[in-house]
């Protein structure tokens, strides 16, 4: 029996107990017992995080770089590569392909799931085609919706990805308080007229809480 055995079932019982208790690293080591049955993965993930930057930045991470972290080998980049592509499809399947989204209550529905449980504030855009039909969510930042540089990027290159031409964009505040806040009002104006430049309008921008929801458009701010 390993040293390590007992941790291990402690950790596993830890994480079933309270998932969204776990940081980034906490997940990385749980994931990586099952590259590495015996050994101490602890350091492994803190490498990994310190190296890439973010969970996100180590799912991103092309095999060559992986293995170039101290502890990661084959197992380890597959696994990891694994993860991610479940995730998108899992993602993907949240949404229901074909639903025409005539309200904000049946797009509040579709966007909702992807915030359960949140502790970092992401941002996701709802893509549309012409008749409100659903063509897919895509998480297009986590960390903050005022990075708009940033976030108008990723929402453009969702929006063409599924030759989308309307959007709702959608995020979530940490404090618990639905309110747009004047950089949310600033960043919907940018990401709005750059969207409108690639033929694609957004129709809307909605702001969750664990139990409240705000539309930018239901409250009349003008983007």
């Amino acid at each position: 029996m390993s040293i390590h055995d007992g941790h291990r079932k402690r950790f596993k019982e830890e994480f079933l107990a309270r998932p969204d208790s776990f940081p980034d690293h906490k997940l990385l080591e749980l994931l990586l017992f099952y590259a590495n049955p015996r050994g101490d993965t602890n350091p492994t993930a803190h490498a990994l995080t310190e190296r890439f930057g973010s969970l996100a930045g180590v799912l991103d991470a092309v095999p060559e770089e992986l293995g170039k972290t101290p502890g990661v080998g084959e197992h380890a980049i597959v696994l990891l590569k694994v993860v991610k592509e479940l995730a998108g499809r899992y993602l993907n399947a949240r949404v229901e392909m074909g639903e025409i989204v005539q309200t904000t209550g049946a797009a509040e529905a579709i966007l909702r799931p992807y915030f359960f449980g949140a502790r970092t504030e992401r941002v996701c855009i709802l893509c549309l085609d012409g008749k409100g039909k659903s063509l897919g969510v895509r998480m297009i930042g986590e960390g903050s919706v005022n990075a708009t540089q940033i976030i108008t990027r990723a929402a453009v290159e969702a929006a063409l990805s599924l030759n989308a031409s309307q959007a709702i964009l959608a995020h979530n505040h940490i404090s618990n308080f639905a309110l747009p806040s004047a950089e949310d009002k600033a960043s919907t104006r940018r990401i709005s007229q750059v969207l409108e430049t690639v033929g694609v309008t957004l129709v809307d921008h909605l702001i969750f809480v664990d139990d409240d929801m705000v539309s930018l458009r239901e409250s009349n701010v003008p983007f």
